[in-house]
């Protein structure tokens, strides 16, 4: 669990111990590894193995030409009118928002020809990254010698909600705090934040999904995996000077490239008892669960077409969780990968303990995480059955009781995600229209609560005040029945009648709720007290001497920020023969063919009416030795010059473990080619309007 970081020493003590540190450890190898923070790029780097360096212009302009999807993803703006570019994926979930049983957006895709035909999404915001501040000596100064873990812990949660609030106070702006190095440095992050988004143009799921599951995180692939928003602001579209102006001719073979984007997260600064819990007790309870929901999606979705209509998004998006996550175990599995990060700990270590005086500042903080691994490996199992993730209704019902309760407290008090930076978004989540399906929520929550009595037992407290003393399946049926909580009116009317209105409540829901809320409680303060208070400390004091010997060379771990990254275009090593860096549309049609057409590789109809028109040599994919992860989906890729040249959409099956380590050799992003996404506009979809609007005609 990273979270925020404790204690510090003085500065003075610490700046020696740092100086003698540095002397004792090498610098890392660099290939084109890292996701590097904007204030931080990997200047020296660059100009020592491309000959390029980015001038601070050249940064300024791709951070605000950047985007994060704060539902899922990354993208940016591509025109100087609002047109922001993602992947069909990160779209995927509002497409099924706005979809309705006589029309699938999702399936069928979705062309507006006007303005006046883009179609708002009911709760997508997107953020555009304005400022970044240090604020480490604030953060880290909240906490005074002599606290423990969890009174250290306690004050610089304080200090961030009130840093975050004064800068939403004096900007207006989203501010977050984010932690660095395992807390060796916090930044203020400020966002402008947009949430008049509209939908432009989808292609059809089918495209941009070719080849499916089977297809999922490999290579060579053939997807047209990109969406078209626009933003909005008092009800016009917005003028957007910072866009990236699109190179038609897209990557070439052994081209440097750079990904803008949003990587959610990585755990390569992780101590080695963390990954060895990852691999013991977080990676076979989580699969665990994502099969269950797989099997009781499918299930649900074939009882018609409407019902599969409904799972398409969760499915989906359980599915590609499931791939990343068995390559990411698999990798766990590995003898070579658990000895690499083995050497990599012992080697510091030894460098660490090898001083007296570093030993004594840092040599106790690998025990101390791996005791507090091995306390949240004997709860893990009811940490996860206490989840109400991917129950839409559910989980807005126990975040309404607990929204009542947390915003009468001091802000500084509050529990994680209800300070008062985080209200507006909050309540933007909460207050969605987005359809709510009933049916297939029952059938998850029944399958929760019986996963929750087969794991805690039928005496468990959570599962008597989550089950009311009723079967599972009997007691999701009624609660289910007649709540009201998938009328938004509902949820504001709670919301705005605050806690005597949340008490008062008869819904049935809502009822349950307030039953499991104390339990939850009771359960983030033992986390708190027991597993974050403690890798908190340890873990700063780790980040520390990792920062002190590698200072400004090293990158951080990911944490659904912005970062950049950089690369070749470049084919790869793969069963025994090579992976080309491009394919094209000439492959797209002959793996369809050599499938005989069959799902998950069949067409959409226009692909076979119109292939005559289209240059099949055009490329469509293509591969770089950009470092990415989960979160860096609809990240724009961009050439020397700042143009786009392709769209982030996936990584190959070798990169699943990029999560832990990265190997240039191997690792590789997949992109859509900026070339095909206009060959396709142009001559396939009737889109010629928004390619002339993208390139500026």
């Amino acid at each position: 669990m990273k979270k925020l970081s404790d204690r510090c020493r003085t500065q003075g003590a610490t700046l020696a111990l740092f100086a003698l540190l540095s002397t004792l450890l090498p610098l890392p190898a660099r290939s084109d590894e890292g996701m590097w923070t904007f204030d931080n790029p990997p200047l020296k780097l660059l100009q020592e193995k491309y000959g390029f360096t980015p001038t601070k212009e050249w940064l300024d302009h791709l951070r605000l030409s950047s985007l994060r999807f704060n539902d899922g993803g990354s993208g940016s703006f591509v025109s100087p009118h609002g047109l922001a570019l993602t992947n069909h994926h990160v779209a995927l979930g509002q497409l099924q928002k706005v979809s309705t049983p006589q029309k699938d957006y999702a399936k069928d895709g979705f062309l507006a020809r006007t303005r006046a035909e883009e179609m708002r999404c009911p709760d997508l915001e997107l953020n555009v990254l304005i400022a970044m501040e240090n604020v480490t000596a604030r953060v880290q100064g909240a906490a005074k010698p002599g606290m423990k873990d969890a009174e250290a812990l306690k004050a610089r949660q304080e200090m961030i909600a009130k840093i975050e609030k004064e800068s939403l106070q004096a900007t207006g702006l989203r501010s977050e705090m984010v932690s660095l190095y395992q807390g060796g440095e916090y930044w203020l992050y400020r966002y402008k934040k947009y949430t008049d988004i509209r939908l432009v143009f989808a292609p059809e799921q089918q495209i941009a999904f070719f080849g499916g599951d089977p297809d999922n995180f490999t290579y060579p692939r053939y997807d047209l995996d990109m969406a078209l928003f626009r933003v909005y602001e008092n009800d016009k579209p917005i003028d957007s000077p910072n866009y990236l102006k699109w190179n038609s001719r897209g990557a070439a073979d052994d081209e440097l490239v750079f990904v803008s984007g949003n990587p959610g997260s990585t755990s390569r600064q992780d101590t080695l008892a963390q990954i060895e819990g990852q691999r013991d007790f977080v990676f076979p309870s989580i699969l665990q669960s994502v099969r269950r929901r797989l099997d009781v999606l499918r299930k649900f979705g074939g009882q018609g077409p409407e019902q599969h209509r409904q799972t398409l998004d969760l499915v989906f998006g359980l599915e590609n969780g499931l791939k990343a996550l068995e390559g990411e175990y698999e990798g766990l599995q590995s003898k070579e990968l658990m000895a690499q990060v083995a050497k990599r700990e012992n080697d510091f270590r030894s460098q660490v303990n090898g001083n007296a005086e570093s030993k004594r500042a840092y040599g106790s903080a690998w025990e101390e995480i791996a005791g507090a691994t091995k306390k949240l490996g004997a709860r893990f199992k009811q940490i996860r059955v206490m989840s109400f993730r991917n129950l839409q209704m559910t989980s807005k019902a126990l975040t309404i009781v607990q929204y009542a309760a947390e915003v009468k407290k001091p802000d500084g008090q509050r529990l994680e995600g209800f300070h008062d930076a985080d209200l507006e978004s909050l309540q933007f989540s909460l207050l969605s229209p987005a359809p709510a399906y009933p049916e297939m929520e029952q059938a998850l929550l029944t399958d929760r609560m019986q996963e929750a009595l087969e794991v805690l037992g039928p005496k468990d407290p959570y599962v008597v005040a989550l089950l009311g003393g009723k079967p599972p399946e009997q007691a999701a049926r009624e609660l289910l029945a007649t709540t009201k909580m998938g009328d938004a009116a509902f949820r504001k009317s709670l919301i705005d009648g605050g806690e005597a209105a949340v008490a008062a409540s008869t819904d049935p829901l809502i009822v349950m709720a307030r039953r499991v809320d104390p339990l939850n409680r009771e359960l983030t303060k033992w986390l708190q007290d027991n597993v974050e208070s403690v890798e908190t400390s340890a873990g700063e004091r780790l980040g520390k001497a990792r920062f002190a010997v590698y200072g400004k060379s090293a990158y951080p771990d990911a944490t659904f920020t912005l970062r950049l990254g950089y690369g070749t275009v470049k084919g790869y090593s793969m069963n025994g023969t090579v992976a080309p860096p491009v394919t094209t549309f000439y492959g797209l049609y002959d793996r369809s063919l050599s499938f005989g057409g069959k799902y998950p590789f069949d067409l959409p109809a226009r692909y076979a009416e119109r292939k005559a028109s289209l240059d099949l040599s055009t490329p469509l994919n293509f591969v770089s030795t950009c470092d990415i992860i989960g979160g860096n989906s609809g990240s724009p890729v961009v050439n020397r010059a700042g143009e786009l040249v392709g769209l982030i959409f996936d990584g190959n099956i070798e990169s699943l473990v990029g999560d832990f380590v990265y190997d240039g050799t191997k690792n590789r992003a997949v992109a859509v080619h900026a070339a095909g996404m206009m060959e396709a506009l142009r001559k396939l979809y009737d889109a010629g309007f928004l390619a002339d609007e993208i390139e500026n005609k």
